[in-house]
Order: C-alpha cells, then sequence, then structure tokens
C-alpha cells in the first residue's frame, strides 16, 4: 500500500472582521512553545505571507487516519492563532481586500525581488498530496501518465472563488494567480528519470529560479521525500475532501505506474491543451463545463469526475478507497465545493466577513472561533 500525506496551507484572519491577519510569526512562536512543553515536535511552517500558515501530516496508509490528522492539526492550528487573536480558514484565497505581508528571510526576500507583484500577490493556500513511489524512475512514468487527469482536481477542490472583495467568476482564482509564477503549471513529457534531473538543473541554471524547490510544476518528484507531490488542489473547507483528493491522487499514481511497468506509453496530450484544461477547471470547478481528460472536448463535470473515477477504478478497489471516493464525489456533486459553498453564504448572509467567519467555523468548529475572540475581546 502507498503511503499518503497531505500538506495544507490555513489563511490567518481576525475572528470578528475576516480580513487577513499577519500574524504568522506568533503562531509558529505558540506552535513551537507548545511543542516544548509537549516534549514534541509540531508540524507547522512558514509560507511566503504573513497571513498564512501550513501543516503537513504525517504518511499513513489508511485514508481514516489521513483524516483524523488532519482534523487533529487544523485543531492545533487554530489553538495557536487564537493566541495572537486570529482563526484559520481553509480558503484558497482571501475574500476581503488585502495587501499581503511577505515573510521573513533570506529566501522569502529573493523571492518578492525577483518575482516582484507576482509575489506580493501571493496569498493564495493550496492543498499538496504527497504519494510515495519506489524510484525516480517510477516517478516521472507517473508524472508522465497523470497530466490529463490533473484539472479535475483542481474542479473538485476549487475553493477560491473571491479576490479582493470581488466575485471573480472562477471557482479556483487561485489557480490563475498561482499559474502566474514562471515554473508552474503543467509540463511536458519527461520520459526518464534523467531527462526530468536534467530539466530541473537547466531551469535552475538559467537563473530565473533561485533553487529546485521554485519548480512549482502541477506534479513534481518531491526535493524531501521518495514522493510524487500533486499541488493543483485549492485547500478544502470540511476535512474530508482533501481525504477524497489524496485518495484519488494515491489511485491515479497507482495507476500510472502499473501502466508505467506494463510499458504503456502516456497520452500524447500537447502542454498548451493541458493548459486550456487548467484554465476551463480553474473557471467552472463543478459549476460549469470541463475538458474531457481523454479527448480534450468538453464536457459535463459530471462526466469528467466519472472518467477519472472509472481511470482509478482498479486501484481504488484494491485499496479499498472506492466506497470512499464515490460517497465523496456524490456529495461534491450534488452539494458543492467551496467555492459554490462561498458564493451561498455571500447570498445568506449579505457580507464576505460572514463568510470567513463561517468558513473557520467549518475549518475547526465553533472552538476556533470563540478562542479567537476570547482572546481579542474578552
Amino acid at each position: 500500500m502507498r503511503s499518503v500525506g497531505v500538506e495544507e496551507e490555513l489563511l490567518l484572519a481576525d475572528a470578528e472582521t475576516g480580513a487577513p491577519l499577519a500574524v504568522a510569526g506568533a503562531v509558529l512562536a505558540a506552535a513551537d512553545r507548545a511543542g516544548a512543553d509537549d516534549q514534541r515536535e509540531h508540524t507547522f511552517e512558514a509560507e511566503l505571507q504573513e497571513e498564512q500558515v501550513e501543516f503537513a501530516t504525517k504518511p499513513v496508509t489508511e485514508m481514516g487516519e489521513l483524516r483524523e490528522e488532519i482534523v487533529r492539526w487544523r485543531a492545533e492550528a487554530a489553538r495557536h492563532a487564537a493566541t495572537a487573536g486570529a482563526v484559520v480558514a481553509a480558503i484558497a484565497t482571501s475574500p476581503l481586500a488585502v495587501q499581503p505581508s511577505i515573510s521573513p528571510g533570506h529566501r522569502y526576500a529573493w523571492v518578492a525581488r525577483q518575482f516582484g507583484m507576482t509575489a506580493q500577490e501571493q496569498l493564495t493556500c493550496g492543498c499538496h498530496v504527497h504519494v510515495s513511489v519506489e524510484s525516480d524512475e517510477e516517478g516521472v512514468g507517473v508524472l508522465d501518465r497523470i497530466r490529463p487527469w490533473l484539472p479535475v482536481l483542481t474542479a473538485l477542490s476549487a475553493n477560491s472563488p473571491f479576490w479582493q472583495g470581488e466575485d471573480t467568476l472562477y471557482g479556483s482564482y487561485r489557480s490563475r494567480v498561482w499559474n502566474r509564477l514562471p515554473s508552474a503549471g503543467p509540463v511536458d513529457v519527461f520520459g526518464s528519470a534523467d531527462r526530468y534531473h536534467a530539466e530541473v538543473r537547466a531551469m535552475v541554471e538559467s537563473g530565473v529560479l533561485r533553487d529546485a524547490g521554485m519548480l512549482w510544476f502541477d506534479a513534481r518528484l518531491s526535493a524531501s521525500y521518495p514522493t510524487v507531490e500533486v499541488r493543483v488542489a485549492d485547500v478544502c473547507l470540511d476535512a474530508s475532501t482533501p481525504v477524497l483528493l489524496a485518495a484519488l491522487v494515491r489511485g491515479l499514481v497507482e495507476t500510472a505506474a502499473r501502466q508505467w511497468r506494463a510499458g504503456e506509453p502516456p497520452a500524447r496530450v500537447s502542454t498548451g491543451l493541458l493548459r486550456l484544461a487548467s484554465w476551463q477547471a480553474g473557471r467552472s470547478g463543478l459549476d460549469g463545463p470541463l475538458l474531457d481528460p481523454r479527448s480534450l472536448r468538453a464536457t459535463s463535470p459530471e462526466a469528467a469526475v466519472e472518467a477519472l473515477c472509472r481511470h482509478v477504478g482498479d486501484a481504488l478497489a484494491d485499496a479499498g478507497d472506492e466506497h470512499l471516493v464515490r460517497a465523496g464525489v456524490a456529495d461534491l456533486l450534488e452539494h458543492g465545493n467551496g467555492a459554490r459553498v462561498q458564493r451561498e453564504l455571500l447570498r445568506a448572509e449579505g457580507d464576505l466577513a460572514a463568510v470567513v467567519r463561517d468558513c473557520a467555523r467549518r475549518t475547526t468548529g465553533d472552538t476556533g472561533v470563540e478562542a479567537a475572540r476570547g482572546r481579542s475581546y474578552g
């Protein structure tokens, strides 16, 4: 059974106004103190902007355990954020207007200088899924074969309809902002691990990127772990959705690895067409047409998601994940992803601050919101 881990980036916001708060340093300091008291290490890290914080789960093989990890670390993030008068919200862009603050450190300062306004605007929160592979050769074989299927994951996870106080008309506007970076997005077929690593070296040696960690492909070999890392998803409101994504990504990795071992070539899909599929997924989410991963022609979101489920069906069944995926997909198609939920909240509540407050409650339960209010105003 392939192990799976998830990284989530969470927005830090004021418990009352919903405005993003640049308090990541205080949140990480609180996590450090709690870890010292408990004699254990925490899993939180800084991100590019001080209005966000990231955590990573441990690698697991059972999806139930993965959900427990996500729920646990979201709750811990909320507890530490409350010490700074903030809540955490699993939303991929801030609904309210914000001028983000670049986090301290030489690497982030380099990013700010190199990428200018693109870096300044990068207050986006994603969900990254890691799945174990046996070697770089197998990993590159997987990368080459999962390319057409990744936009469906963007559509399922879409949770960023608002930007600077406006409805963008996109389901995942995060994906559009993120893809402004020079190395982000879909890539060509590599064919071998040697060619993959040669491309990485050439991109770093170009001087446009500082190091290999700035290869922000839709999917890549992890620089730190023996995994394939899929990076196309928005962070998701409900903790069950990243579990669904992880099960689907593991299914994609296992299916692609079997194809690679059997000598089946990757689909001949141009990177240009994949960029269109990625754009369409970000635009529509689950509320409009997607491009069929096999034909790259317009189809319904239901048909595109069903094609993905069928493609990975054998791998899901072998892992015992078929029921979880089918139930999770049915729920998203019926009730909507985070983008639809946020828009429904705005219609019901009438203002974006209420949207953020409700999303914070959905992220961690009422406890995180009440704790932050008590810290700020009690």
